[in-house]
């Protein structure tokens, strides 16, 4: 970069006005007039690329374009060079045409990456949020597995076979029999987790029976009929009208420019969202799915400031005392510039203040309230509400629901979460509630260390004492109240330097709130306490939380417990005790295994896929359907049931008996295509990648992974290139209905599934034109008689081929009809 400046203070810039506008006018014409310059061009061109990976991707597409560039450290080792074409990384995002120098930016060429579908985890694990749930991520050997062809069996790990003479890595299952299946890294995109029942439940289903036909052709009916409730859902949704809110343009982005921090790509996309809800006349109902202190608040701030700019009341519920003051007082901090009045309803409040509290929301005179359960009572009537946000509404009863499901049908609801309980998720995930997922941690923040074991004196001494030494604090949870003051006399006998106050719900209220204030305040620095912390309570200077009997805890409770901690840059850490293994129940050994080993920051979604699986899926209308869940999987049934949804909206008759999409199995070229161990040894690390590899959807979606192994795990070998060829050959096959494709030395063959896109016509006209390459063999396989000694010649063929084919699509006829 320093090099780029120096050339342009030297003056080399003469002409740049007119070249540069004609460049930039070149640059908005079809990629052909940009062909056409590079290739006229008298200049040296000087491909600026960002990061080493988008180098590589940028270099491949010119080599097809037969435009193969240098790669140099820096400008002036191009500029010594007699290179025509080079190609450098550096932070230059602007292309510039100089008389002596053509530099050209990769960002304007090919555009930046898409930010909107993927977040970044600290370790730099990109996640697809509609991918959580499919993933193979929490995989372990002995797993069950979902093959959308031979069905439910148990990963065995990865395998390396040779087949004729090429090394390639295959996914092994067991089935009934002790029958073995190797699924090859490419056609991963058939795998999925088996969710919806106990591992050990898990049905095993035997090879080459028709046992798996069957029971996916019964969840299938199931499924059909469950879309057609669905629908009738759907419908009445979208008939119900709200308010339709304008964004008042100058005023929101006032409102936006006093966010004291930076949004993460997930918050924004999240925003964008409910802005466009609140905008659009359809009733709101959206789920932000994140994890504490990841800035869900944020969003509802931003949403609830929309709806008061336009005259409308906005209520908050959440579900304790403790939750609402801490609200309240980040709301009147975030609003303190505006005339926004926000008042709080909770028991702290004394009976006249609640009665000036009902008075104003009644008159319009209040237009935010944040409280608890008392805010759904009978006696509380808004003037004009247009917003309700519940925070964590799986923690309110029946009654305050059915009062919800009341409010559902006149305003505009925001729900927010860490861990949706499995009936919200399910809702959400097939499109009944929308759903915005919030992975991306802020900036700095660690992930908590978390420990579960049998509880000691020496290890809650050295936990305590560790804290207190660095200047922390500590939570230490007891959950019964009869005896938490003996827990705290036994505390301070054992660590006698620690300031230590109680605090649980029975408390008179005014105490609580003291002890609360002397403990944020730092007058205290261990707090004994219940689960009246679990939700809301922000202190970034406790990060160590013990956590007493933690198996009598469910999962998204101790996800919440644990997020007490970790809210600063410092490591925090959680213990989880409990009494001997024997003694806790098969699903608290699950849950605490769950927990502790989801350590990655932004897990709450994944943790709520695993209450999933360890409670069940919830029944999505209230007709039983755990049946066909645990027969076929989460996964393979919420497609089903996406498919017939599909159907119906397109106004045809659901098909149980039809297969899911045509899907290309093989892409065999006769070289290895994988991810070498030399390259990438944790074995768990490159089966994600072969998952996300093979479930990449687009050309571009792989281009993106492969710009992040390389910037990951640095310049791809040979093997790995392979992997993205043949995976993009896959890409078109698929499109196409074609169900294998392999090429070697001197043939080639192509197999159409039997509902291929691709008009038969075309396959016989291809023939007729060139009867000495291709010829037809059986009803649905073209062979093909070519010399093609290299990899590369192959996967030109091929491509070659399948363009010839693509040019002729046609998805109303059928191969076997034409032959």
């Amino acid at each position: 970069f320093g090099p780029l400046i120096s050339y342009l203070i030297a003056g080399h810039h003469a002409g740049l006005a007119d070249e540069h506008e004609l460049f930039n006018a070149r640059l908005k014409n079809p990629a052909s007039a940009l062909d056409t310059f590079l290739k006229t061009t008298e200049a040296p061109v000087l491909f600026i690329a960002e990061s080493a990976g988008r180098r590589e991707l940028l270099s491949d597409h010119l080599k097809r374009a037969s435009l193969p560039p240098s790669v140099h450290e820096d400008l002036s080792g191009f500029l010594e060079s007699d290179d025509h074409f080079g190609i450098i990384t550096a932070p230059v995002d602007r292309s510039t045409v100089f008389e002596d120098l053509v530099i050209l930016a990769e960002e304007q060429l090919l555009g930046t990456a898409p930010q909107s579908q993927t977040v970044q985890t600290k370790s730099g694990r990109v996640v697809d949020p509609d991918q959580i749930v499919r993933n193979l991520t929490e995989l372990h050997v002995g797993a069950p597995v979902v093959h959308l062809d031979h069905g439910i069996g148990r990963y065995q790990g990865l395998q390396s076979l040779e087949i004729d003479g090429a090394t390639h890595e295959f996914l092994t299952i067991t089935y009934a029999d002790d029958a073995k299946l190797y699924v090859p890294v490419a056609a991963l995109h058939l795998i999925s987790r088996y969710t919806g029942a106990d591992e050990q439940a898990a049905p095993l289903h035997r090879l080459g029976s028709d046992q798996w036909e069957k029971a996916k052709r019964r969840a299938a009916e199931r499924a059909v009929d469950v879309a057609a409730e669905l629908l009738d859902i759907y419908a009445r949704r979208e008939l119900r009208t709200s308010r339709a809110f304008k964004t008042p343009e100058q005023e929101y982005q006032r409102f936006v420019d006093q966010f004291p921090f930076d949004l993460t790509p997930d918050q924004a996309v999240a925003i964008d969202a409910v802005v466009d809800d609140l905008k659009s006349p359809r009733a709101t109902d959206r789920l932000i799915c994140g994890d504490v202190g990841f800035g869900k608040t944020e969003v509802a701030m931003r949403a609830a400031f929309i709806a008061v700019q336009e005259g409308a009341q906005v209520a908050m519920l959440v579900p304790t005392t403790l939750l609402a003051q801490q609200h309240g007082e980040t709301f009147r901090d975030r609003f303190a510039d505006w005339p926004v009045r926000i008042e709080v309803m909770s028991r702290l409040q004394s009976d006249a203040e609640t009665k000036a509290v009902k008075e104003g929301i009644r008159s319009g005179k209040v237009d935010i309230v944040i409280g608890t359960h008392k805010l759904l009572g009978q006696d509380f009537s808004f003037k004009d509400l247009g917003l309700v946000i519940i925070d964590e509404e799986h923690r309110f009863g029946v009654r305050q629901k059915e009062r919800l499901k009341a409010l559902r049908a006149e305003v505009d609801i925001l729900t927010l979460t860490a861990t949706p309980i499995p009936r919200t998720l399910n809702m959400a995930m097939s499109g009944i509630r929308d759903l915005s997922i919030i992975a991306t941690p802020p900036a700095r923040r660690l992930s908590i260390k978390t420990f579960v074991q049998e509880k000691r004196n020496h290890v809650l001494k050295e936990a305590i004492t560790r804290e207190l030494m660095r200047g922390g604090q500590v939570f230490y949870l007891h959950n019964e109240v009869r005896n938490i003051e003996e827990a705290a006399r036994a505390l301070a006998e054992l660590v006698p330097e620690a300031r230590i106050g109680i605090g649980h719900g029975q408390m008179p209220t005014r105490r609580l709130e003291a002890v609360m204030s002397e403990f944020y305040h730092r007058q205290l620095n261990v707090l004994v306490c219940t689960t009246i912390i679990e939700t809301g309570i922000d202190i970034p200077n406790a990060n160590t939380i013990i956590i007493e009997r933690a198996d009598k805890f469910g999962l998204a409770q101790l996800h919440q417990l644990r997020g007490r901690v970790g809210r600063s840059s410092r490591q925090a850490y959680a213990y989880l005790l409990t009494p001997n293994r024997r003694a806790m129940s098969a699903d608290a050994v699950k849950r605490l295994e769950a927990i502790e080993a989801s350590g990655e920051l932004g897990i709450g979604f994944t943790l709520a896929t695993h209450d999933m699986e360890i409670r069940g899926a919830g029944e999505l209308l209230g007709d039983d359907q755990s049946g066909q869940i645990e027969s076929v999987g989460f996964s393979l049934y919420m497609e089903l049931l996406d498919r017939a949804v599909q159907a119906l909206r397109d106004g045809r008759t659901p098909d149980p008996e039809a297969p899911l999409e045509p899907i290309s199995q093989e892409v065999n070229l006769h070289a290895p295509a994988l991810i070498p161990d030399d390259y990438l040894p944790d074995v768990h690390t490159r089966l994600i990648l072969y998952k996300r590899i093979a479930n990449a959807a687009t050309d571009e979606a792989l281009d993106g992974l492969m710009v992040e192994m390389i910037d990951r795990f640095g310049n791809l070998p040979d093997a790995a290139r392979r992997l993205f060829e043949v995976t993009r050959l896959k890409l078109t096959a698929t499109r196409l209905g074609i169900t294998r494709i392999d090429v070697g030395d001197s043939a080639a063959r192509f197999e159409f599934d039997e509902h291929t896109r691709v008009n038969p016509l075309q396959i016989v006209k291809l023939v007729q034109n060139a009867p000495s390459t291709y010829r037809l063999d059986g009803a649905t396989t073209l062979r093909c008689t070519q010399s093609t000694p290299t990899f590369e010649e192959r996967v030109e063929f091929a491509a070659g081929v399948l363009a010839k084919l693509s040019l002729a699509e046609d998805g109303a006829s059928s191969i076997k009809a034409a032959s």
